[in-house]
């Protein structure tokens, strides 16, 4: 059986991605506030 949802890397990374993030205001914001939780993860 084949996978039923196929994950494209480079769109995720592109609309998710850190670069992407950190070029917006609110996306920085997101950033910082996901240090402060103490995420593993900052972005994709």
């Amino acid at each position: 059986m084949e996978k039923l949802i196929k994950i494209k890397k480079l769109k995720r990374k592109r609309k998710h991605g850190f670069l992407t993030r950190s070029k917006t205001r609110t996306g920085r914001r997101v950033i910082q506030r996901r240090r402060k939780k103490g995420r593993k993860k900052t972005a994709i």
